[in-house]
C-alpha cells in the first residue's frame, strides 16, 4: 500500500493531466497543418454508399476556436482548483470543505430551532410534542436502519422499547452511545469451558437463569463452568453495562433464544458495533435524539402545552 501514497503518483497524475489537455493543442496544430491530398473537385477520394463523397475543407473556424477555448478553460480550472495531482489550486476548494461550510451553514440556520430545548431535561423533553417531532426524524434518518422503524430491533440489533439495555437506559448513557458509538465483544469461550458436553451442560446452565426451558441434570453439570463467563455477566448472571454484557437472567435474547443459540454464542462469539453520530449529528441534535429514544421505554414528564 505504500506504493501508493507515495510522491510519485501525485506527480504521475499531474503529468499525466497536462499532457493530455497539451496533446490536444498538438492535435489541434497537426489536423490544421496537415495537407491531404486532393482530387481536382477538391474531394479526399474516400466514397460511401456510391455518392456520397468526403470533401476536403478545413475545420470550421468557430470549431477551432471553441477546441481552443476549452484547452485554455481546462488549464486555467486546473490553477484554481485542485486538478494536478496533490496541487490543490489557488482557490483552495475541496469537497470535503464544500460540505463542511453548507452542513454549518444549515446547523446555524436550525440553531435558534433547538436552542429551545437546550435547557430541557430528557423526561421534559420527551413530553414535547415539537421535540419529539424532530427527535422522531433524527430517529428515522439515523437508527432505524438498524434498530427498526418501530425501535424494537431484530436479531443483534438491540429493541430500544423493552427497558433491557446493555450500556444503561439512563438519559445520560443513552446520549453516550449514539455520541461515541458502542462495540460490544463476546470471545469464542468454547476452549475456555472444556469439551462439547461441557459448553452444552453451560448452555442449559444459562437457560435456568433466565427459568426458560432446560435440562435440569446439565444445567446442574454445568453450572461449575459458568465461571468462564462470570467475569463479563456476573456469577449471578444479571450482565454488567460498564462493559456491556448482556443480563442472563431476564429472558431477553439479542442474538437468538434457545439451547442451540446459546452453544454457538459461547463457540462463536460475537462482534457487535454501533457507529459513532457525533460525526454526523451536532450535541443539540443528539440532546433531542437521546430524548426520543429514552422515551420508547419510560414515561415522559407533563406534556408542554406550548
Amino acid at each position: 500500500m505504500s506504493d501508493f501514497t507515495s510522491e510519485f503518483w501525485s506527480w504521475y497524475v499531474a503529468g499525466l493531466t497536462l499532457i493530455s489537455i497539451l496533446a490536444c493543442l498538438v492535435l489541434l496544430w497537426i489536423s490544421g497543418t496537415t495537407k491531404v491530398k486532393s482530387a481536382d473537385d477538391n474531394t479526399t477520394g474516400h466514397v460511401w454508399d456510391g455518392d456520397l463523397r468526403e470533401m476536403n475543407n478545413p475545420l470550421p473556424k468557430w470549431w477551432v476556436y471553441l477546441f481552443i477555448i476549452t484547452v485554455v478553460f481546462s488549464l486555467a480550472y486546473g490553477v484554481l482548483y485542485p486538478t494536478f495531482g496533490k496541487y490543490q489550486g489557488l482557490l483552495g476548494w475541496s469537497s470535503e470543505g464544500q460540505h463542511r461550510a453548507e452542513v454549518e451553514k444549515v446547523q446555524q440556520a436550525v440553531a435558534p430551532l433547538y436552542a429551545q430545548f437546550a435547557g430541557m431535561e430528557a423526561p421534559q423533553l420527551a413530553g414535547d410534542a415539537a421535540a419529539m417531532a424532530i427527535g422522531e426524524r433524527l430517529f428515522m434518518n439515523n437508527c432505524a436502519q438498524c434498530h427498526g422503524s418501530d425501535a424494537r430491533g431484530a436479531r443483534g440489533f438491540p429493541n430500544l422499547t423493552d427497558g433491557d439495555w446493555l450500556w444503561g437506559g439512563d438519559p445520560a448513557a443513552i446520549k453516550a452511545s449514539i455520541t461515541d458509538g458502542r462495540t460490544g465483544v463476546m470471545p469464542p469461550m468454547a476452549a475456555a469451558v472444556g469439551s462439547p458436553e461441557d459448553v452444552r451442560n453451560l448452555a442449559h446452565h444459562v437457560l435456568s437463569l433466565s427459568g426458560s426451558p432446560h435440562d435440569s441434570i446439565r444445567a446442574a453439570l454445568g453450572r461449575s463452568k459458568f465461571g468462564a463467563c462470570a467475569a463479563c455477566h456476573g456469577m449471578d448472571g444479571k450482565g454488567n453495562t460498564a462493559l456491556g454484557a448482556p443480563n442472563l437472567t431476564d429472558k431477553t435474547w439479542l442474538h437468538g433464544w434457545g439451547e442451540e443459540a446459546v452453544i454457538r454464542a459461547v463457540t462463536q462469539g460475537f462482534n457487535n458495533h454501533m457507529p459513532a453520530q457525533a460525526g454526523k449529528l451536532n450535541a443539540d441534535q443528539i440532546h433531542v435524539l437521546t430524548a426520543y429514544v429514552w422515551r420508547f421505554s419510560n414515561k415522559p414528564a407533563a406534556a408542554n402545552s406550548n
